[in-house]
């Protein structure tokens, strides 16, 4: 535990954004002098820099580095106040505050870097009630724990069997596949107990897999003395899972039943079911990634979107280049990448290794699950820039432009031709490790102004004709296009993709983000659209209102029962909808400090996603849902 710590609250005044305050406490035995303090906030300070009682003395997107006023000593059980206007945006929860903070002693001399405790943010003079609850208790029509639920059902509930067993004579493939499952089972819910067995004893129900020729994906049960699970590959998997989670569900909670006859009739509303995972904003290890793999595969899902780069930080191992995974993957206040949101005094570091990858990849496809790598660029590019040299301008001045989330100069250079050359590189390694027919190269958030400043920029935009930031994007877009596609791969990126021109439709596969008329309009133009809006499915944003409710809130609220009734291809016309291959949630983690604030913000939202991709619109049931989904896995 640390002996020191910051409290901050926030006063409305002055508008339009208020005033951030802070209150540091020395808690130790011994006087300090000579002191720093750095926080990091997604509350920002903007300039012109406005502090009273300290100086700012730094700012890095979200990393805030303070000095006290000339001469401060600051005596055990003291404490020093400091006050931050010109913020970025007005905060709406606990969680907009300062996530980390940092003490830096011998700042004249050799410094040392202490954590600091840190409280949550407070309003001041406001009557701050406890959230409700986020989903209602939940009812049952149908006393069976499938999730997603089936297009069509007709059962008779029984007696919970002992296990499931594979049929008699069942060949080495249904004995392979009834293993994998079993095993996922085991990983989910090492504590539950086992509801499939490979051998029939007492009270086990043999199941029978037919392969055979149906919807891609889709699957019958029958079931009857001998249960009977048909159809393709996929569909053969998605019905024994369907039986675990109604044996595992009639295990764990008497108001489920397992079926004692009937059928399941059953297929995927969408071909495309995907999550993404930012890995780039705080890091996940191996094996974190291997069991969300296993919690998309138990809710249906087959599209796992790995996002690892940004701004914060590169994590996949590029042999090329062993910089991006040295100087790329580390934050820390003396790395030339500064500590990002809840990093502290101590250095951060991760990334995968190729094998890890291999095995990751490996182990989703056992699951039916597709993984599409993304390398964000241009933008978003902060990491790349700080650990490969050359890719920059050397005469565009530094703070030239700022992306929305602070970041000065963070985009690839579409001019130069070290960037085309490192990316060669890059792609080269990805496309041996990623066998996915989709590259995915995000696209996103190039903030307007972009290399206008940049020598070698305005050269190729005299050259080729063209206008602004977002023709130099779109530009650099169809280079990056056909260098994919001489490696076999297709472009899928963010929506703003398009801007500026965009690239050929043929072939390319983008995410709306915004809302569902983007996804639209985008399908007009001739894209393949995954529609990812962030009101409902960004599953970092807040589930409440209420300022206790931890998460971000500049997409708004999303509570559970939003991201489970909303329709995300609204009115998708009918002449379009081929055009509409499904829809993605996105976990972003800038807010996800700890596993346990994973959990709280992901789940159950992400199950409600899951179901939405896979139930028909007219076969959703809320209060079915909320009574099921208390039975899901977390990471």
């Amino acid at each position: 535990m640390s002996r020191y710590r910051l409290e901050n609250t926030w006063s409305p005044d002055p508008a339009p954004y208020g005033t951030l305050k802070c209150t540091f406490w020395n808690l130790s035995d011994a006087p300090l002098s000579d002191f720093q303090l750095a926080y990091t906030s997604l509350t920002r300070a903007m300039k012109p820099f406005a502090v009273t009682g300290a100086e700012l003395a730094r700012r890095d997107a979200n990393y805030h580095l303070f000095t006290p006023p000339e001469g401060t000593r600051l005596e055990p059980g003291a404490a020093w106040s400091f006050e931050v206007t010109n913020l970025n945006r007005d905060p709406r929860h606990r969680t907009d505050g300062a996530k980390s903070a940092i003490m830096t002693l011998d700042v004249s001399g050799a410094p040392r870097h202490l954590d600091v405790e840190v409280s949550d943010l407070f309003p001041e003079g406001r009557d701050l009630p406890e959230p409700g609850p986020l989903l209602p208790e939940g009812a049952l029509t149908e006393p069976y724990a499938i999730l997603p639920w089936p297009a069509a059902l007709d059962l008779t509930p029984g007696d919970t069997p002992l296990a499931l067993c594979p049929a008699p004579d069942s060949d080495d493939d249904a004995l392979g596949l009834f293993n994998r499952v079993a095993a996922l089972h085991r990983r989910l819910y090492p504590e539950a107990r086992a509801v499939f067995s490979m051998l029939p004893m007492a009270r086990t129900r043999p199941v029978a897999l037919v392969p055979e020729d149906g919807p891609e994906g889709g699957y019958r049960i029958d079931v009857g003395e001998t249960i009977t699970v048909s159809g393709d590959a996929d569909g053969l998997r998605h019905g024994l899972i369907v039986l675990g989670q109604m044996l595992h569900g009639a295990a764990a909670d008497p108001t489920f039943r397992f079926p004692a006859s009937g059928t399941i009739t059953d297929a995927p509303r969408y071909g495309w079911r995907g999550a993404h995972l930012d890995v780039s904003r705080q890091f996940w290890p191996a094996d974190d990634v291997s069991r969300f793999l296993d919690i998309l595969a138990w809710h249906r899902m087959n599209i796992f979107h790995w996002h690892l780069s940004d701004d914060e930080g590169w994590r996949l191992e590029i042999k090329a280049y062993p910089e991006l995974t040295s100087t790329g993957a580390t934050r820390g206040p003396d790395a030339p990448l500064t500590p990002q949101l809840g990093n502290g005094a101590a250095p951060v570091h991760g990334f995968y290794t190729q094998d890890q990858v291999r095995a990751l990849v490996a182990h989703a496809g056992s699951l039916g699950i597709d993984v599409i790598p993304e390398i964000d660029i241009p933008g978003h590019s902060t990491a790349t820039l700080a650990a490969i040299d050359g890719l920059a301008d050397p005469q565009e001045a530094p703070d030239s432009y700022h992306s929305v989330q602070g970041f000065a100069n963070n985009a690839l250079n579409p001019a130069r031709e070290e960037t085309y050359d490192f990316l060669a590189r890059v792609f080269d390694e990805m496309v041996d490790l990623f066998p996915a027919e989709y590259l995915h190269i995000g696209g996103d958030e190039v903030a307007d102004g972009s290399w206008l400043n940049s020598h070698y920029a305005r050269l190729l935009m005299e050259k080729e004709g063209l206008t602004g930031t977002f023709e130099l994007q779109s530009h650099f877009m169809r280079r990056v296009a056909g260098m994919l596609a001489e490696r076999g791969k297709k472009l899928a990126g963010w929506n703003e993709v398009a801007h500026g021109g965009g690239v050929d439709p043929e072939g390319t596969l983008l995410m709306a983000w915004e809302n569902p008329e983007v996804g639209i309009d985008l399908a007009r133009q001739g894209y393949d659209v995954v529609m990812t809006p962030g009101q409902a499915y960004y599953l970092d944003m807040a589930q409440a209102d209420d300022w206790l409710e931890p998460g971000a809130a500049w997409a708004g609220t999303s509570t559970p029962v939003h991201s489970y009734t909303y329709e995300a291809e609204g009115d998708f016309p009918d002449d379009l909808r081929p055009r509409m291959k499904g829809i993605q949630a996105c976990i972003w983690c800038e807010h996800f400090t700890s596993k346990a604030y994973f959990n709280r913000l992901v789940f159950p939202r992400l199950c409600g996603v899951a179901e939405a991709a896979w139930t028909p619109k007219d076969r959703k049931d809320l209060l079915r849902y909320a009574a099921i989904v208390k039975l899901h896995p977390v990471l």
